[in-house]
């Protein structure tokens, strides 16, 4: 599975580690994905998605139907 948020799509980021010297090497800044079972009421059951921290807190605003369709996401697959 990879590294990203399966609603909204967020996933690492490009950058650079920079030392006291400011030599900079790369790293990646990955998102803050969490697990996390939503109550879906069309479907009346439990989805249990991987979501950012973001995602999440659109999601109790918005509601799971409308950020689900959103994104293009069936969610009779998960």
């Amino acid at each position: 599975m990879s590294r990203k948020c399966e609603l909204t799509g967020k996933k690492a980021n490009n950058a650079f580690a920079i030392s006291h010297s400011h030599r900079r090497t790369k790293r990646l800044q990955h998102a803050n994905l969490q697990s996390k079972r939503v109550w879906w009421p069309e479907g009346n059951r439990w989805v249990k998605l991987r979501l950012s921290t973001k995602a999440i807190k659109t999601l109790e605003k918005k509601g799971i139907h409308a950020m689900a369709k959103e994104a293009g996401i069936d969610l009779n697959k998960y």
